[in-house]
């Protein structure tokens, strides 16, 4: 079993009379990228910024490799954190901003030089070296950031919300980049994120937020596959729910599948809409009998080629299964 490396124990943090941290407790082992998704307002930011230091936790502790660090600032705690805003001098080339922070180092000059460099051929800036940040991309400027906090070697990294400035295209291709470098060099990584598709490729475990706690934490096929709540199962992803007398059963649209008219468990429906999605349609399905007092449209998604193959339009009548080992029964 590998040991903790951070623990957070019983931390609370409220702002007057509003609670916004609600004794959240959780450990993260040495070299894993954990993320904290949720929505607005939930409390990940402030829990990422007690744990940097930059905020004080009204109550609870944080251990380090076994050391309390509760008490101890922020400079003292030798975290990087990178943050939505670059905050890089423009002033400075990008070389320099990422040599700002090491100049402080007990390093030779040569010492300084040779570890700036590795750290940017890491992140792919060398033909950017010698650019201001105004002569730079958005997913430039990041690079430069994420480089100016990995050249002092951080024992933690936090990123809070690091991609989300950024174009669909350009965030899709830096998360992938972040992952690689964070394997790389093995540093415990901890990321706040409102992007689930984010959370979900990036991160070894998930602690989805709601409301001031930690209601799920887990792999990212565990939060999708078995949600704990209703709560989790929407939040994440798309989902059908079917409420019946005293339970609401849920089903993701890919694993809705076709069937034969005749099959026992085949559920009538009629095609209300079709959405194309890439690689896949979405089918809108409103059931001809409601199973058990259901009073909800299902969604199914199908991939394209099938889709040319069944030849749908609205109105079409479909019959469709739910398997049982895909749905998951939440009581009322």
């Amino acid at each position: 079993m590998v040991k903790s490396y951070l623990k957070i124990e019983e931390i609370s943090k409220q702002y007057g009379k509003h609670p916004v941290l609600k004794g959240i407790s959780f450990e993260v082992k040495k070299g894993e990228f954990l993320s904290f998704l949720g929505p607005s307002g939930c409390g990940k930011s402030t829990l990422i910024r007690v744990i940097a230091g930059l905020e004080n936790p009204d109550t609870g502790r944080i251990f380090l490799d076994k050391n309390e660090i509760t008490s101890i600032d922020t400079l003292n705690r030798n975290f990087g954190i990178v943050f939505q805003s670059y905050a890089l001098f423009p002033n400075l080339t990008a070389y320099q901003n990422i040599e700002y922070g090491i100049r402080m180092k007990k390093l030779s000059n040569m010492e300084k030089k040779e570890r700036i460099m590795n750290i940017i051929k890491l992140v792919d800036l060398e033909k950017s070296i010698n650019k201001y940040p105004a002569e730079m991309s958005g997913g430039q400027q990041q690079r430069v950031a994420l480089a100016r906090v990995l050249v002092l070697d951080p024992c933690l990294l936090l990123l809070d919300e690091p991609l989300s400035a950024l174009d669909a295209k350009v965030r899709g291709r830096l998360r992938k980049e972040l992952k690689y470098i964070q394997e790389k060099i093995g540093v415990t990584t901890i990321m706040v994120t409102h992007d689930q598709e984010e959370a979900l490729t990036m991160s070894d475990r998930i602690a989805v937020m709601y409301d001031g706690e930690i209601v799920q934490i887990g792999r990212p096929e565990e939060i999708y596959n078995t949600p704990s709540s209703l709560f989790v199962a929407d939040f994440i992803g798309e989902i059908n729910f079917i409420r019946e007398s005293g339970s609401i059963k849920a089903i993701r649209p890919e694993h809705i599948e076709l069937s034969d008219s005749d099959d026992c468990e085949s559920i009538k429906t009629i095609v209300e809409n079709c959405e194309f999605m890439g690689s896949s349609y979405r089918i809108t399905l409103k059931p001809e009998e409601l199973p058990d007092g259901c009073s909800d449209l299902l969604t199914m998604d199908v991939n394209t080629s099938l889709f040319a193959r069944m030849n749908l339009n609205k109105n079409s009548v479909l019959s469709v299964r739910l398997p049982e080992n895909k749905v998951i029964t939440y009581q009322n």
